[in-house]
């Protein structure tokens, strides 16, 4: 048998005797060669408007909030001439007539837009920025959006329909054994492609969000009143928003009021902040609180996690690598990534990976899940196929740990989360993929097709065939009206739902 130090192949040995710098992956032919990447804070100062900020200030959390990004204004005082009018005047313009989600950015997001780019002068950052990964997602522009299908004709606000699954007000309870907890509908930043438009973040030019009725602490009474009668629940996810707007005593308290509740064994809170704003669980009365919910946790069998949300690499740095490491001190299982697939962001092969190894290598994160992007409105210039979806998911495989590979997820109307391979079946020419379920959600006790029935995805309609999109051009109209329909007829369900007693 030959050992493993034997094996020398023909290329090692000519790279030995000619003293050529060569190593086997340079000759592999892998698709994809592995490269760790050391992680690194970009320089904040080179922006005009942070030229004087110090390192204290910089890494102080107050410091960070009131220094956000709200207006194109304010980043015309932050960025000044480095970047051209006709940005910001496309930014304006999407503001006011586009834009599902107000515009809030942290310093610490912002700092890693055009990270590779050093100013030159007027206008050296325009090309930079408008082509920059981070800002594709976080400052959409009007001239991203498509022009031919800026909204699919199926698009809603409640694009999962998660309101109408409402048991308590902000508690979806979806999947039989786990629900979703929204305690608050605000975030430190606000994402442009945010599945719950409908309600998180302040109203838009062009849309009211939705408010909740009742005070937080009742509001939260009333989920918890619920899962005491709810035995057949064991899986809270406790989110918004993000947690990390809930003043840390309210998040202790509603997480430790979980912890008394016998069937609950998973707990994962929900924070983007995790990678926009670390310094917030970098602060010690965080670090404590979070110690103290993770040893009760423990001794009584629980597992907490943190569920983050980062969807390129440039957003990794050391600071979010240190607060995912300060997380992780504290006892909690794990930190896990679920991103979001988006097209000029992380929509191929090699961004994908490059991000989960930067996650799994620079920050101990586990890369979990990657959304397709969900059916809300103006979102088609992100959203991919579920034919590319799957593609992407094939050229994953096999370089990550299996613990550690994401699972691509479509997540279906009224289904929930599904690999994109489950599919049912899948008409290409018109982009329409059909998905069964096994369960039923809370608004489906008494029907009974749910399980037989099949749900309905669309794909964008720009990545059709001339056919396929022809057919879209004269049957859209139709098509949204019974969307319309089915939704109107769920939320009655919903509500009837909420008038029976629990089994």
């Amino acid at each position: 048998m030959t050992t493993g130090r034997a094996l020398i192949t023909d290329c090692q040995l000519r790279s030995r005797t000619t003293g050529v710098n060569m190593t086997i992956e340079a000759t592999t032919g892998q698709p994809y060669q592995y490269r760790k990447v050391e992680l690194v804070e970009p320089d904040w100062t080179r922006f005009p408007g942070w030229k004087d900020v110090t390192r204290e200030e910089w890494e102080s959390v107050q410091w960070q909030r009131a220094h956000c990004v709200k207006n194109v204004k304010q980043l015309r005082a932050l960025l000044g001439d480095l970047v051209d009018d006709r940005f910001y005047a496309d930014l304006e313009r999407d503001q006011a007539e586009r834009a599902t989600m107000s515009m809030l950015v942290t310093p610490q997001m912002m700092n890693t837009m055009m990270r590779h780019t050093d100013p030159a002068g007027p206008g050296s950052l325009t090309e930079a920025m408008y082509a920059d990964p981070v800002r594709r997602y976080m400052l959409p522009v009007f001239s991203d959006r498509r022009t031919d299908w800026p909204s699919h004709p199926h698009a809603t606000r409640d694009s999962l329909h998660e309101h109408d699954m409402w048991v308590a007000e902000g508690l979806t309870h979806r999947y039989p054994t786990k629900v979703l907890a929204e305690l608050l509908p605000t975030c430190p930043q606000y994402c442009g492609h945010c599945t719950r438009m409908d309600l998180v973040g302040n109203s838009t030019p062009m849309f009211d969000k939705l408010k909740f009725d009742l005070k937080p602490v009742d509001r939260h009474a009333s989920m918890l009143d619920y899962l005491r009668r709810s035995p057949g629940v064991r899986d809270v996810v406790v989110s918004g928003g993000d947690v990390a707007n809930l003043p840390w005593a309210r998040l202790e308290d509603f997480v430790t009021k979980l912890l008394d509740i016998e069937n609950i064994r998973d707990i994962r809170l929900a924070t983007k902040a995790l990678m926009g704003l670390p310094h917030h669980w970098l602060q010690d009365d965080v670090r404590a609180g979070m110690e103290r919910v993770a040893t009760v946790a423990r001794d009584r069998g629980v597992s907490i996690a943190i569920h983050t949300h980062v969807n390129h690499a440039d957003s990794v740095t050391p600071l979010v690598a240190k607060a995912a490491r300060a997380m992780l001190d504290t006892g909690i299982r794990d930190v896990r990534n679920q991103g979001v697939l988006l097209k000029g962001v992380n929509a191929d092969a090699h961004t994908l990976l490059d991000l989960s190894f930067t996650l799994l290598d620079g920050a101990q994160i586990i890369p979990y899940y990657f959304y397709m992007a969900d059916m809300i409105p103006f979102s088609e210039h992100w959203r991919v196929s579920v034919a590319e979806a799957q593609s992407l998911q094939h050229a994953l495989m096999g370089y990550l740990p299996g613990f550690a590979t994401p699972r691509i997820v479509c997540d279906v109307p009224f289904v929930g989360k599904r690999w994109v391979h489950q599919l049912e079946g899948y008409d290409r020419e018109l982009g329409i993929s059909r998905w069964t379920k096994n369960y039923r959600t809370s608004i489906e006790a008494s029907d009974p097709e749910a399980l037989t029935r099949t749900y309905e995805y669309y794909d964008p309609i720009h990545t059709l065939p001339k056919n396929g999109q022809a057919w879209w051009h004269e049957h859209a109209g139709h098509d949204l009206a019974e969307a319309e329909k089915r939704a109107a007829a769920s939320r009655e369900a919903a509500e009837a739902q909420k008038l029976l007693p629990i089994s």
